[in-house]
């Protein structure tokens, strides 16, 4: 038998399997004869890529671009926004994102070109063995000043 499993109730690690419930097993403890399942762990997903998907979407990339990108469900994504009540920041509306996934050696050309870098935002994050850089400019026109 496992080690890492003991009897809820009384901490005993001497049981036997009794049955089998919804699809999981079921245990008797042999010193206090009460009946426990085991919860199943079920498939976690490592925090790098939680992280990366919601710093992507402060960055305004939508859920289903962050699931092309990243390789994980936008229902995820969406479930962990909630869960950690991330919010994107206000006046974002004028602020068109776009995206780019380089290597490294593209990463260098990218930002040794000044028109690359100049009248933009911009973040560039480490997404598995390549880098994203996620560029913005505001889409308003500026207002000219009447004197």
């Amino acid at each position: 038998m496992s080690k890492n499993k003991h009897c809820p109730k009384c901490h005993g690690h001497s049981y036997v399997k009794s049955g089998v419930i919804k699809g999981r097993q079921r245990y008797k403890c042999k010193d206090c004869n009460y009946y426990f399942t085991v919860q199943k762990l079920g498939k976690r997903i490592d925090n790098y890529y939680v992280v990366k998907a919601l710093q992507l979407y402060v960055e305004g990339v939508s859920f289903r671009e962050i699931e092309r990108i990243l390789g994980v469900s936008h229902v995820s994504v969406m479930n962990w926004v909630k869960a950690h009540g991330i919010k994107r920041p206000l006046h974002r509306e004028n602020l068109r994102p776009s995206y780019q996934l380089l290597n490294h050696d593209e990463l260098s050309a990218f930002t040794s070109h000044p028109d690359n870098l100049n009248g933009h935002g911009m973040i560039i994050t480490e997404v598995g063995d390549k880098f994203m850089v996620i560029k913005w400019k505001n889409q308003r026109k500026p207002q000219l000043e009447q004197f």
